[in-house]
């Protein structure tokens, strides 16, 4: 598309999902004058908002998106969840998907994901299937060097804090997943939950943000406070980082690419899961100086040079979830009073309804100093309440 110069309204770049994720990249998009086209089966998702290209489609159905993708030459996703046989067609019809439908439905796979860290030497939690096992699993994880507590995960669909169980004793496993396909593995002994987001476009050129350490909500399962940069010895960022490239230069992936890890007690640094699309671990970068996470992926499948990562603020992004137990029409409360402080940045991702704990917006505060956003991450989290408005 570039070397006859750029022509943003000749590029016909269709997503896959058309959620919050979806609407931050559309809105960035805009800024180079590309305009995205999306496909989503909720008539009131984010992206329907604040754009007419929008159609209303199934991601997961086979027909609908070979309809959607036949029209445009470029496919990205903004959620995992899709149609991987419809992607592989349209690629074999030659239009370009990215990330790649092969890498889109390895990372599907939870068990694929860490089978891939094992077999090429990236450390991992050590992890045991048991699909289809309903009785003796106690003596069954003991015969094969496991304990508790571990770590149970469905190998498909898992994402939020959902598909995950946490079996501290044997009398955790009358409460197990039972009914979908599931491993266990050992459950690490964290210093820090890190996420590395990367960036490798078309031409090869490849781009890592710095890492970000991530506090979770103890019921929710959902990150709370997200820190940048992450609260961790620098050589233990540097070998992240250089974790994060080998993993996305292994992969060969076209895109953006968030790749969590435990750094453990012992400093060694596990492999946990891995995204293929923007996530929630860069939110910040809207914010805080650097070229921000949803840009670059659209420069990365466009082969537009990559921009800075690098931000010489401290930011910690907060997550605004829906208050426990409230369901409806949504409601905010305490936005002015944050709307007031200097450094702070809303964004609310127009979600119709409000439920517990589902990711309504995220705020991010950014500061020459790491306990001034601190203090007013904190105030921010108690001030700020999204209830329903029934």
């Amino acid at each position: 598309y570039f070397n006859m110069g750029f022509r943003p309204s000749e590029i016909k770049i269709g997503v896959l999902g058309g959620g919050q994720l979806g609407k931050m990249m559309a809105i960035e998009s805009a800024k180079l004058d590309i305009y995205l086209h999306f496909l989503d089966p909720d008539e009131n998702a984010p992206c329907s908002r604040i754009t007419p290209l929008f159609t209303k489609g199934d991601y997961k159905n086979y027909d609908d998106v070979i309809r959607f993708g036949l029209t445009k030459d470029i496919i990205t996703i903004e959620i995992e969840d899709v149609n991987i046989d419809a992607l592989k067609h349209l690629q074999a019809l030659g239009k370009k998907v990215y990330p790649q439908a092969e890498i889109i439905e390895l990372i599907q796979n939870k068990y694929s994901q860490k089978e891939f860290f094992k077999n090429n030497g990236f450390l991992t939690a050590p992890f045991l299937s048991i699909n289809g096992m309903n009785e003796n699993l106690g003596s069954y994880f003991k015969a094969n060097g496991f304990d508790f507590p571990l770590v149970q995960k469905s190998f498909h669909g898992g994402y939020d804090g959902k598909g995950v169980k946490i079996l501290d004793s044997e009398n955790d496993l009358e409460n197990r997943i039972k009914s979908e396909k599931s491993f266990v593995e050992v459950k690490a002994k964290i210093q820090s939950e890190v996420s590395v987001i990367i960036v490798r476009s078309t031409s090869g050129e490849m781009i890592a943000y710095p890492p970000v350490s991530m506090d979770f909500h103890p019921s929710a399962n959902l990150v709370e406070y997200l820190i940048c940069p992450a609260n961790i010895p620098e050589h233990i960022a540097l070998e992240c980082k250089k974790l994060a490239h080998n993993i996305a230069e292994k992969l060969n992936i076209i895109g953006i690419l968030a790749v969590e890890m435990f750094y453990n007690e012992d400093g060694t640094i596990w492999i946990n899961e891995l995204a293929p699309r923007p996530h929630n671990s860069g939110h910040h970068t809207l914010d805080n100086g650097s070229t921000n996470q949803f840009i670059n992926h659209i420069r990365a499948i466009n082969g537009l040079p990559l921009g800075g990562t690098d931000s010489s603020n401290y930011a910690i992004m907060v997550n605004l979830l829906g208050e426990d137990s409230e369901t409806g029409n949504v409601n905010y409360d305490g936005i002015d009073q944050c709307l007031k402080i200097q450094g702070v940045f809303i964004h609310l991702y127009g979600k119709k309804e409000t439920k517990p704990f589902r990711k309504m917006g995220h705020a991010t505060i950014v500061s020459e100093s790491q306990d001034t956003c601190r203090n007013i991450a904190h105030f921010v989290k108690k001030t700020i309440k999204i209830n329903a408005n029934n």
